[in-house]
């Protein structure tokens, strides 16, 4: 688990952050930024394939990923894996264990992630004194809550052939509107995170990731996926997009 590796205290400096230029994400007041420059306790780095959180377990922190690449998922006991939804820089994890108690589902790295930690006991803090930082904070809840539906509209109601087209432009958008592709449009994810996330099997992936191959939609590479044309896997799912401007982070 991410916690029991070591928090370097070295960190970078909220003023500049790599992700306030972004014109994704809302800007911080300067009373905001001061907050969170107090309540962030380091940074830690997580190599790929690592996990970050537990399910079931008791964390002492709440992250907000800086850098890179990872995804939220359960297991059954016979290692069957549901893969729940992917995260990337912005996307605050861990909230869940502050509000439950316990982790409900599991952590880990597609790439290289950092991540800003920042304890979970000040979180109350946050709640009494910056009424528009803990708004964000329920902005952040509720379209994690709208991005399931959608994961679980596909999962249920769309084609396999939709269902693919639709996750490869999901990730494709979020990637792209947080400038993560630098000209280069490649997903760091593998089949198997393909049929996990739908409810495939690797065979059926296989065959209906080959469909969209042969279309010239994306093109598989060793560990990850380059889309070729995102609009036409939009279309293809039926899907209008994110429909979000500015967003909050923490």
């Amino acid at each position: 688990m991410a916690t029991s590796r070591r928090i370097h205290s070295f960190k970078t400096p909220c003023e500049l952050c790599p992700l306030r230029p972004l014109p994704h994400f809302r800007e911080f007041s300067h009373e905001e930024l001061e907050f969170v420059a107090r309540f962030k306790r380091g940074e830690l780095a997580v190599d790929a394939g690592s996990t970050i959180l537990v399910e079931g377990a008791h964390s002492a922190h709440l992250f907000t990923v800086l850098a890179g690449w990872g995804f939220r998922y359960k297991m059954l006991e016979d290692g069957r894996r549901q893969i729940l939804n992917y995260i990337m820089p912005g996307d605050l994890i861990g909230l869940q264990g502050t509000i439950a108690g316990e982790m409900q589902h599991s952590v880990e790295a597609l790439s290289p992630v950092s991540l800003c930690v920042f304890e979970r006991d000040r979180l109350m803090t946050l709640y009494n004194k910056h009424a528009s930082l803990a708004f964000d904070i329920t902005w952040i809840a509720a379209r994690e809550e709208r991005i399931l539906d959608e994961h679980l509209l596909s999962i249920g109601r769309r084609t396999a052939l939709e269902r693919a087209a639709y996750l490869i432009a999901f990730l494709y958008e979020r990637g792209r509107q947080l400038d993560l592709f630098n000209g280069r449009k490649f997903i760091p994810i593998t089949q198997q995170h393909i049929a996990d996330t739908l409810g495939l099997s690797i065979v059926h992936t296989n065959k209906t990731l080959k469909k969209l191959s042969e279309r010239g939609l994306l093109r598989w590479q060793e560990r990850g996926c380059e889309v070729l044309n995102g609009e036409e896997l939009m279309a293809i799912s039926g899907w209008e997009g994110l429909g979000e401007n500015k967003r909050p982070f923490i």
